[in-house]
């Protein structure tokens, strides 16, 4: 499979491809770089064998979103173009044929965030904290698969948030299907991949495609008609410049 060590570390075993999101000086930011590979390592697995594929993040925690280094240069197409590579990853590994499993440490935040709750199997350790912004600038990414994952209630709740949410709510919610230290992350891998290899690959296949909402062209207009409205550098200039002026909690 492409990678590049800066961005990605590609590991496999039998059946099982661990992709470790490797940019740790950046909290494993998602630059356009990453989410390109990401995307050729998630597609190259549907054809090379993989049963599961398991994605996790070097480092002090899973990864912290879009990366947004050199902002002030870029265009709203620019930044368009980011988001829809964005959701053509998300919806590559929501309908992937093969089983997903999130291993999720630290903070998991935007982007990356979308791409655990688009995993068949999600795991959180109970130091873990997500968020979800979008909303607060304007962009519609993910939300209809969140919603199906979790409920519309719990999805308003984790979407609306002025603060991250932790493992425990995660879990209360669905968004995680349970919390486990990283001590334990090789238990939930086999037991990932017994579910997964329990029945031939292409009987697996038809169960996912068959219990996965096929919604991808009305998310991404969804996607691009947020994006699209208004100018989108603008608007997430302000969200950042609003964080800035949020004073730490004693």
């Amino acid at each position: 499979m492409p990678s590049s060590p800066k961005t990605l570390d590609l590991a496999r075993a039998g059946d099982v491809t661990t992709v470790t999101l490797n940019r740790p000086e950046k909290l494993n930011a998602f630059s356009a770089e990453l989410v390109d590979e990401l995307q050729a390592a998630v597609t190259a697995a549907a054809t090379d064998g993989t049963r599961l594929l398991v994605l996790r993040g070097a480092g002090k925690g899973f990864s912290g979103g879009f990366d947004l280094d050199g902002l002030e240069a870029m265009t709203d197409g620019d930044l368009m173009l980011r988001f829809i590579r964005a959701e053509e990853l998300l919806q590559s590994v929501y309908h992937a044929p093969y089983a997903t499993l999130a291993l999720v440490h630290g903070a998991c935040f935007g982007a990356a965030a979308d791409v655990v709750a688009a995993c068949h199997w999600r795991i959180a350790a109970p130091g873990a904290r997500f968020r979800m912004p979008g909303p607060r600038f304007g962009v519609v990414l993910g939300t209809r698969r969140l919603t199906r994952l979790v409920g519309a209630d719990a999805a308003r709740e984790l979407l609306l948030r002025d603060a991250p949410f932790d493992a425990e709510i995660a879990a209360r919610t669905g968004f995680v299907q349970r919390i486990a230290p990283d001590t334990a992350w090789d238990e939930a891998i086999a037991t990932a991949h017994a579910a997964a290899t329990g029945i031939d690959a292409a009987t697996y296949a038809a169960l996912t495609a068959r219990h996965t909402e096929d919604s991808r062209d009305a998310d991404m207009a969804a996607l691009v008609r947020s994006v699209a409205s208004g100018s989108i550098k603008a608007r997430i200039t302000a969200y950042i410049d609003a964080l800035k002026q949020v004073k730490p909690r004693a």
